[in-house]
């Protein structure tokens, strides 16, 4: 029998078919569970099922996300969406309520359970049949946002290019280049600026529905519950940005003024933030046509940093683990997704030929490695740890990866591909801040309108930007640039946690600095936990401290000061 083979749910169970799916939901409503053991085989059980219907769904959102311009795949999608997973929701509901009201739960052992019956039981507390067609209509929502950004492409110099292929000409010496490129790019995002604000709207009032059906104050609550946030708190989340304001801001100041300085420009321009000082040619790590070239480097330096590392890596094939171009139809953005039947993850991404493809592959990577360590964990339910450490999988290998930039440049090219990355770590946190900042006041303020919304988003922005960049004639794309943060659609309070888990990574990368090998060793075995641990036991299975407060911010930020001190311009 193979590693995969499954004992209760057949192999050619189709998940898509809701009438299939059910009479295995009700073998498992009605079985007797009268101790210990029958507990564990039940669990087993409705692991497979949960496996079977999870890995159809990534299918369907894979293939979606793929093509989204393909009406059949849409359908597909869409009839999974509307009209199977609904039907799913209040027969795990009542799975998950058995095993609350089951005696022999509570005699589980500690240590493989304790988490599953934490989150099992915030479920239940959460569940209501009538989010269940809400749930529904906001993920029909974000599917149509998706669509709308998946479909902007504008035509620049006799080609048609999407925004994600466009952003390499914000890398040109010549500016007057740089200007077009990015001024095309934002008013092709302001044509669809009102039907993303009504998808916004309806995303929010539909929302505070949810949370009003169950019982809880608003989103905010509803979301902290929803995602197990038992180990922090939003004014928590409201004390790292204001540390991020004293601590980085400063830096990010002085990098954009020294940056004003090097071009010679009277103003620094939305435009001028990604180029080179000294008017080099952008990096190109790879032909924009060649991600194979780029998958091939990326598994070197995986090589170099642990053999096991590039050996993981080197499984992951195009067309069956891989989707990396970038092109017309597809949906922005990059995501690493589980498939828990065949136990492998799956990794999508736009490259365009730019260096930040080479950060996306590694920290997607990041996220395969972390499945692939935990997916020995029997049951599905426990294989995936909370986000907040799921982004120090990908950040750190984004870190560790950089020492090893030469399998694409030369030793100066390398050098200036380091310290973009130190750059960005810095100029990143803000931005977090700005996200979360924002998120923060929409969800305090359920009821604002759109110009309500759009004078908060320019306060918060202004708060966390160093106002060394000059906007005028800008300001329409300026007030709209939340539009294009697909968090803020998709996942509601997902953003926090790259700031977090930076601030992990970045401890991680001190540690391998000292010692490669024990650092990579304790990671992994981090990432071998899952989801079986509450946050702070896996950032300490790590070898890190979960804190994000000025005390840890300060000084891994000097850190930072310290490489960019040591690092060629």
């Amino acid at each position: 029998m193979s590693d995969n083979a499954r004992r209760f749910v057949p192999d050619d169970l189709d998940a898509g078919d809701f009438d299939r799916l059910q009479p295995w939901f009700d073998q498992l409503l009605a079985r007797p569970l009268p101790d210990v053991p029958a507990v564990q085989q039940w669990l087993d059980d409705a692991s497979q099922l949960a496996e079977v219907i999870s890995e159809y769904g990534s299918r369907r959102q894979i293939e979606h996300s793929c093509h989204t311009d393909d009406a059949e795949i849409e359908k597909r999608y869409m009839d999974f969406v509307e009209h199977v997973a609904p039907r799913i929701k209040p027969l795990e509901f009542r799975l998950a309520k058995k095993l609350l009201e089951t005696p022999s739960a509570a005699s589980l052992p500690a240590d493989r359970h304790e988490m599953l019956l934490r989150q099992w039981r915030a479920d239940v507390e959460l569940y209501r049949d009538a989010n269940v067609p809400l749930q529904t209509e906001v993920t029909k929502l974000t599917t149509q946002y998706g669509k709308l950004c998946g479909a902007m492409t504008v035509e620049f110099h006799g080609k048609t290019w999407t925004l994600q292929q466009l952003a390499r000409f914000l890398e040109d010496p010549d500016r007057s280049l740089r200007q077009e490129a990015w001024t095309l790019s934002s008013q092709r995002r302001l044509k669809d600026r009102q039907a993303i604000d009504e998808i916004f709207d309806q995303l929010m009032t539909i929302r505070s529905r949810i949370a009003a059906n169950a019982d809880m104050p608003d989103y905010r609550a509803y979301v902290w519950k929803s995602h197990y946030r038992e180990d922090y708190t939003p004014a928590d989340c409201k004390r790292f940005g204001d540390a991020i304001a004293e601590v980085c801001l400063p830096v990010v100041g002085r990098m954009q003024r020294q940056r004003k300085q090097s071009l010679g420009v009277e103003a620094l321009r939305p435009w001028d933030l990604s180029v080179d000082v000294l008017g080099r040619a952008s990096l190109q790590p790879f032909p924009s046509d060649d991600a194979l070239a780029m998958l091939g480097g990326v598994g070197s330096i995986f090589q170099r940093l642990s053999p096991e590392l590039g050996s993981m890596f080197g499984q992951m094939k195009p067309g069956r683990n891989l989707d990396l171009d970038s092109r017309l139809g597809k949906r922005p953005g990059g995501f690493q997704s589980s498939l828990e039947v065949v136990k492998e993850p799956f990794i999508f991404m736009n490259a365009a030929g730019l260096h930040h493809d080479v950060e996306t592959m590694l920290h997607e990577a990041g996220h395969a490695f972390h499945y692939m360590d935990a997916r020995s964990i029997p049951l599905v339910f426990l294989r995936h740890a909370p986000l907040e450490f799921c982004e120090v999988a990908s950040m750190s290998m984004e870190l560790l990866g950089s020492g090893h930039l030469d399998v694409f440049y030369n030793e100066q090219d390398a050098g200036r591909a380091r310290r973009k990355q130190m750059e960005s770590i810095v100029g990143l946190l803000p931005w977090i801040a700005t996200i979360d900042g924002f998120q923060h006041w929409l969800y305090e303020n359920p009821n604002h309108t759109s110009a309500r919304r759009t004078q908060a988003w320019e306060s918060i922005f202004s708060r966390f930007s160093s106002h060394e960049v000059d906007w005028t004639g800008c300001e329409d794309a300026r007030a709209a640039r939340w539009h294009a943060q697909l968090h803020i659609f998709h996942y509601p309070f997902y953003y926090v946690e790259y700031g977090i888990a930076q601030l992990g990574a970045l401890q991680v990368w001190q540690q391998f600095r000292k010692d490669p090998r024990d650092a990579i060793r304790k990671l992994r075995r981090a990432f071998a936990l899952g989801g079986t641990r509450p946050l702070p036991e896996l950032f300490d299975a790590a070898g890190i401290r979960f804190d994000f407060s000025a005390a840890t911010l300060e000084p891994l930020m000097q850190m930072v000061r310290d490489e960019l001190e040591q690092l060629p311009v």
